[in-house]
């Protein structure tokens, strides 16, 4: 008789109980230092970001800090990071400007109430109207953005941040040929920090961008009366935020998708972000959105892969600034200048601007993608060029199909019926030259339409081919319609006659 299977010890039990990665040191480890590699390029962004919106520093921190932390748990997607960004700082400025900053957080809680309405009712599943060409695009613009961003530090400045912002380059080109176990961004920032306190070298450092919040944000309600008026004034900042902090979020979303070969779930990516703003506006922070130049140095420099990076970025840039702050606020922005002119680098698809991809590539796909980067970098908004860019998309599309829809013309050898092969697709832009198509006057008595090799998309074609049927009426021919596959057929049923008076 066998013995019974000893009972898995405490141990085994927590192992299933937990992500594989809880028990491996080495993704500790990546993790650790991807987070603080973030937490350090985060600093400097949020600031900027906090004077682009026209509040005190202390206001963008609090608002990457709550952010990252609270997405890490809700969030959809792993490994992304969200905090204070640009395109939020744009849309909430002028409300702080004329209303002032009780109203920025009132609208940032609300902004995150319409997130969670939005994500609830599946605004995620819009992500697959977006063609391959805008996301390129906006992958291309994302990272020219990125490099623009660093244009400012490298004007009027002291020529030693010259030959730092290169050396810094350098070593995240080399150093990872030495050892991959530290990130070479932490080293680039480290070694450069020491060299300019150590030979005492007068540059642009972390601290000259603003002052450090010595203390942690402490909850509460917005400064604002509770009023209908109140609403009237926040509601349109707030919808736009939402808007626009969604779009941003759910295409970094599916650009790390496709970095780390997963799927993420788009529908809590997005109800996550509702709930990060929620909590971020109820700590005083000023909202924000998935951060995507730091999330590629969390996943495509640092190699992050967990929620843990994310968690601690939030953390650790808390930590940096009330305990760590003097030394923080000596790092040449140098050193993080570096940083992103490599994640630029990086992050543009230079196989896609190629010559041999060029050639090869469609030129309305090419023109998508053009219209796309010249939309984004026009306007530093994300979102307007790929709203912009799938508009342009759908056009092209439209164009290129509205050519398919064929006609060709059999006369039977007694003369009394024609029979008029239509294949391709019928939709408003195909069914507009559908009814030019037919010789009412010259035709035999009775005319068949063969719809067997054709699709009707829409009211337009049922609307065409009712058309068709009352020209060759008016000339006292019959029309006969045949071939519709199940789908077309309800259609037309449903709607024949009914969409015209005439």
């Amino acid at each position: 008789m066998s013995s019974a299977a000893p009972a898995p010890s405490p141990a085994a039990r927590l192992r299933g109980l937990k992500p594989d990665w809880i028990f491996d040191p080495k993704v500790w480890r990546t993790e650790v230092l991807a987070g603080l590699v973030v937490a350090l390029a985060l600093i400097p962004e949020a600031i900027s970001f906090s004077i682009i919106a026209g509040v005190d520093p202390a206001i963008g921190l609090f608002a990457s800090f709550t952010m990252a932390v609270v997405i890490s748990i809700v969030g959809g997607r792993r490994a992304m990071i969200s905090a204070a960004t640009g395109a939020i700082a744009l849309v909430v400025a002028p409300l702080n400007r004329e209303h002032g900053l009780g109203h920025l957080i009132a609208a940032v809680i609300l902004a995150g109430a319409f997130q969670v309405v939005l994500g609830a009712l599946g605004v995620a599943k819009l992500m697959r109207f977006i063609p391959r060409s805008v996301m390129v695009g906006f992958v291309n613009s994302l990272a020219i953005l990125i490099f623009m961003a660093q244009v400012p530090e490298m004007r009027n400045v002291p020529w030693p941040v010259y030959p730092l912002i290169v050396g810094g380059l350098a070593l995240m080109v080399f150093f990872p040929r030495i050892t991959t176990v530290v990130p070479a961004p932490l080293v680039s920032i480290v070694v450069l920090t020491v060299i300019t306190v150590a030979a005492g070298i007068a540059v642009p450092t972390v601290g000259d961008k603003g002052e450090l919040p010595s203390s942690l944000p402490v909850p509460g309600l917005p400064d604002v009366p509770f009023t209908p008026e109140t609403l009237t004034t926040i509601a349109p900042y707030a919808f736009a935020m939402a808007l626009v902090g969604l779009m941003e979020s759910l295409m970094t979303a599916k650009l790390v998708d496709d970095i780390t070969d997963t799927r993420s779930d788009k529908t809590r990516e997005s109800i996550g972000q509702g709930i990060a703003n929620i909590v971020t506006g109820f700590f005083g922070g000023m909202g924000g959105c998935a951060m995507i130049g730091q999330t590629m140095i969390n996943v495509k420099v640092s190699g992050a892969r967990t929620r843990l990076s994310t968690f601690l970025a939030g953390a650790f840039l808390m930590v940096l600034c009330i305990v760590f702050g003097p030394v923080v606020s000596d790092i040449p922005m140098a050193a993080l200048v570096a940083v992103m002119v490599m994640v630029s680098f990086a992050t543009f698809d230079w196989h896609s601007v190629a010559p041999k991809t060029l050639r090869r590539m469609p030129a309305g796909e090419i023109a998508v993608m053009l219209v796309t980067v010249a939309c984004v970098v026009a306007t530093h908004n994300l979102a307007i060029g790929v709203v912009v860019g799938s508009v342009t998309a759908m056009v092209v599309f439209a164009k290129r199909v509205a050519h398919l829809a064929e006609v060709t013309a059999v006369t039977d050898p007694d003369g009394t019926t024609v029979v008029y092969r239509v294949t391709g697709e019928l939709f408003f832009a195909s069914s507009n030259d559908l009814v030019g198509r037919f010789a009412y006057a010259t035709d035999p008595e009775k005319v068949v339409i063969d719809l067997s090799s054709a699709h009707i998309w829409d009211a337009s074609s049922v609307a065409a081919l009712d058309a068709i049927k009352i020209k060759y009426a008016r000339h006292g021919k019959t029309v006969e319609i045949t071939g519709l596959n199940a789908p077309s057929a309800q259609l037309h049923d449903k709607l024949t006659g009914e969409l015209s008076a005439h």
